[in-house]
């Protein structure tokens, strides 16, 4: 396995996982001995085959399934076995990749229900989100049902900054989006990012999230197959051949 190594390695290490094993059933895992690490100021990619453990290592991460074996921890803490709302008051927000708005409510409605734990910062949290995806402003008083899927996208990355998290966690946000929609969301991701917000992303997408990741794994049946900065993985020969060229583009 490839390993990275640098700038990131002397930051604070805000959350990690060691030796993930997990899984849906009881006895059968997707996850085999997994690891991950975030520094502060990153934005991590994860990237891989259909299958190979991607997702379910970011719902891990959030607490939405039972991890059978191995460590997660926020800035050293366990938090193993806590519920989501918990991680969301620690300040670890999550979008998952369908059903992550809800539909019957206005976007202003959707972004009240980021933040109902801190109704007092609405306003203060609204303006900052409304900022950095415009088309929300305008769009305001429109309930997301009726909304492109670009627009839902952003209104669930909005939401889920409501909480002024100092961690997000991205699960395919280009998902079903044209290629002008892709490249947007990556944008703003990256933005998201460079106003202090650590992330980490599943992508599909392999080479447009490499390109902007801090550093990337390449996931392969349930288990890390390289590590490395975006830019290397990028042009690493192994990494091309086995995953670049049967992964989106």
């Amino acid at each position: 396995m490839t390993t990275a190594t640098g700038v990131a390695e002397s930051r604070e290490v805000l959350l990690e996982a060691r030796n993930l094993t997990a899984g849906y059933t009881p006895g059968v895992n997707i996850l085999n001995d997994c690891s991950l690490t975030l520094h502060r100021g990153e934005l991590v990619g994860l990237i891989g085959p259909n299958g190979a453990g991607k997702s379910t290592l970011l719902k891990s991460l959030f607490g939405l399934l039972s991890v059978q074996s191995g460590v997660i921890t926020h800035r050293g803490e366990s938090i193993v076995g806590k519920a989501a709302h918990e991680l969301v008051e620690r300040g670890i927000g999550y979008v998952p990749q369908r059903d992550n708005v809800f539909p019957s409510l206005t976007i202003m409605e959707n972004l009240e229900m980021g933040i109902y734990l801190k109704p007092k910062q609405f306003r203060e949290r609204a303006e900052f989100v409304q900022n950095m995806f415009p088309r929300l402003a305008e769009r305001r008083s429109q309930r997301a049902g009726s909304l492109s899927g670009g627009e839902r996208q952003m209104l669930a990355m909005g939401r889920a900054l409501m909480m002024n998290p100092e961690i997000v966690l991205l699960d395919e946000p280009s998902a079903g989006l044209s290629p002008v929609l892709q490249d947007q969301v990556f944008v703003r991701t990256r933005e998201i990012n460079k106003a202090g917000v650590s992330v980490v992303m599943v992508e599909q997408n392999a080479r447009r999230c490499l390109q902007i990741c801090s550093r990337g794994y390449v996931l392969d049946q349930g288990t890390n197959a390289y590590t490395d900065t975006g830019e290397r993985l990028l042009t690493d020969p192994k990494v091309i051949e086995l995953y670049l060229g049967t992964l989106a583009s």
